[in-house]
């Protein structure tokens, strides 16, 4: 009976010690892994929530992060256009180093974009401001997979729906006439081109650009995520180069688009539709790879090289 006593101790001690070691292993599991998500990105929350709560939660904030951050990458790769003829180590990098972007390319594109700022998003940003209801801020930031997942999730929305609304605008004549063909002027691309749209192609952007991280219910820090990224992938895609840190000498496989494919889309405008990847692109059939011919200039001599006959 000693003996018996003896082993159902011995056993009990071994369950106790096993369940010790299965609490513990979970707590330092906890610690590693979706606990040290939270901590990552909550320190950074915790500190805007106290000290720009007022300006995070204004309607106006998500159009001014977008606006801003427009302007500041529209400014630095204009700096770029303007430096490269004199600047080797920046022009190389250009898709056509021989056709340098002009003054009057720039005043053009920027007095579009100035005007449907005023004409389009000024009086939307006054509305939000007036009609909008602050912006909630949760007390918990989201965890960093969440944070990706939630960008990554809108920009394959968003992806789809602009090939879509982009096909369809060149695949009827009087749509692309009448809304599309503006922001074809211009068959080089430069970053200045990348909003000199129509006001219904602005407002299709934006829309989608909005109402996607609401329909996919992403986090608030989420959301500004993916309207900064956005902004950056669609100024990238038409800035005229091909740095060796673009995104789409970064993403393998070819499954980004990036700045080479945009270009080749202005020059040839029945190709490579899609915004962001490529595959609608490569099932539509409507997939096509830049030659390296196109990164060399054109044999229009003067300004009208620019423009789309």
């Amino acid at each position: 009976m000693c003996w018996e006593r003896n082993a159902t101790l011995e056993m009990s001690t071994g369950r106790l010690l096993r369940t010790e070691a299965l609490s513990w292993m979970s707590d330092v599991d906890n610690v590693t892994g979706g606990q040290s998500q939270d901590l990552l990105l909550q320190p950074a929350w915790d500190y805007l929530h106290q000290n720009h709560h007022d300006l995070l939660r204004s309607p106006l904030f998500p159009v001014v992060l977008s606006v801003t951050t427009y302007f500041f990458l529209v400014g630095v790769y204009t700096v770029l256009d303007l430096l490269a003829p004199t600047w080797p180590c920046i022009n190389r990098y250009r898709l056509h180093p021989d056709r340098p972007v002009t003054w009057p390319n720039i005043w053009t594109t920027l007095s579009v974009t100035i005007y449907n700022h005023l004409l389009y998003i000024f009086p939307a940003a006054v509305a939000q401001w007036l009609w909008r209801p602050p912006t909630p801020l949760p007390r918990e930031a989201p965890t960093l997979l969440s944070f990706f997942l939630g960008i990554l999730g809108c920009m394959v929305v968003f992806d789809f729906q602009y090939y879509l609304w982009h096909l369809l605008h060149h695949r009827v004549p009087w749509l692309y006439r009448t809304f599309h063909a503006v922001h074809h002027q211009y068959n080089q691309t430069f970053s200045l081109v990348t909003q000199y749209l129509s006001g219904w192609e602005l407002f299709s952007v934006g829309f989608w650009a909005t109402v996607d991280p609401i329909l996919l219910q992403c986090h608030c820090l989420t959301t500004w995520g993916f309207m900064v990224f956005n902004v950056y992938v669609s100024t990238e895609d038409h800035c005229g180069y091909d740095f060796p840190w673009s995104l789409h000498n970064l993403v393998p496989f070819g499954l980004w688009g990036g700045a080479p494919k945009h270009d080749a889309h202005h020059q040839r405008p029945g190709t490579n539709f899609a915004p962001f990847f490529s595959h609608w692109d490569w099932l539509a059939g409507t997939h096509t790879v830049p030659n390296p011919s196109s990164h060399a200039a054109a044999a229009e001599p003067d300004e009208m090289k620019w423009r789309k006959d």
